[in-house]
Order: structure tokens, then sequence, then C-alpha cells
């Protein structure tokens, strides 16, 4: 039998989760420092409790392979007949680092769609 402070509880628990994963409005997941799984619930909840068509998980430099994994388990995982990849965006900014270096840095845009 599920008890309704249990419900609560789990709720409250996923929300402790979620707390520093970065979402935009536009539907948009931020990789970064954060756990794994943070990530991956993050855009399976975006698909099944905010009912989206799209998502895009956004990655810049060392966390691009986080991002495609996270997208990968996403899908392949936890969304399998609802989820597949659409498109894949690639890009690289050219920005002054604190010491007056050019550095360039690499960006993805993996976009969700459902299917």
């Amino acid at each position: 039998m599920i008890n309704a402070l249990d419900v609560i509880e789990d709720e409250n628990k996923r929300e402790k989760r979620m707390e520093g994963v970065k979402m935009a409005a536009d539907n948009s997941v931020f990789i970064g420092n954060k756990p794994f799984m943070n990530y991956v619930t993050a855009v399976v909840m975006q698909f099944t409790t905010k009912n989206s068509e799209e998502i895009i998980v956004k990655a810049r430099g060392k966390f691009i392979s986080r991002a495609v994994d996270v997208a990968e388990v996403a899908t392949k995982r936890f969304l399998t007949d609802q989820a597949v990849i659409k498109n894949i965006k690639i890009d690289s900014e050219e920005f002054q680092n604190e010491q007056g270096k050019q550095i360039r840095v690499s960006s993805i845009e993996i976009t969700l769609g459902r299917k």
C-alpha cells in the first residue's frame, strides 16, 4: 500500500537531487559537474511531466561526452519508445581568458524529440 507521506517524501528527495541542474524555460538542459543521473532525470522529467515535444541537451568543453551519454541513456533506457535524437549541432566559440590568451571552446546541442 502506498502512503501519501511516502509519495511526498519521494518528491522532496527528487527535488533535492535536481537542485543545481540548470534548465532554461525553452526546455534546455545544461550539462555540468552534477551527478550523471541528475541530468538523465531532468531530461526524462521534461518529457513525462512537462509534456515537452523537444528538449535540447547542451554542453561545452569537457562536458560534451557527458551530454552524449545523457542523451543516449535517456532515449535508449528510459524513453525507449517515446523519444529519439532529432538533431546534433556542434560549434566552437573563441574568447579571451583571464590571462589575455585567445582560447577556443567546443560546444554541442543535442535535440531530443518525441517519436
